[in-house]
């Protein structure tokens, strides 16, 4: 079974699922709306939508006849915190480099 990082990132890999994302990231908005810059139907598009709302980036709301989806940042927060865990590792990484090369130069000058 996949973990929610797993899915998450999984639904991340696509590039229209990215650029729906980034779309969402303005605001809530319909099927029709989110189609409108691709060249696919709007049953390929509601895949995509399906797959980031398996992943729990983005939930279906509730107007009148629509269902506008809008972005749901829990799921990103799960991604950002993951990665920061990573970024403390290169900050770290870069922070030994940076006294390395602080002796090795102090070394040079005398």
């Amino acid at each position: 079974m996949k973990s929610n990082l797993d899915t998450i990132f999984s639904a991340l890999a696509d590039p229209t699922r990215r650029a729906i994302l980034g779309r969402l990231a303005n605001g809530k908005a319909t099927v029709a709306e989110l189609a409108d810059p691709f060249e696919l139907s709007q049953p390929a598009i509601s895949k995509h939508l399906k797959v980031l709302e398996q992943a729990g980036l983005i939930r279906s709301g509730r107007e009148a006849n629509s269902r506008p989806r809008v972005l749901d940042p829990a799921a990103l927060k799960t991604v950002a915190d993951w990665i920061a865990d990573y970024r403390r590792f290169w900050d770290q990484s870069f922070d030994r480099l940076d006294d390395y090369l602080s002796k090795v130069q102090g070394y040079d000058n005398d």
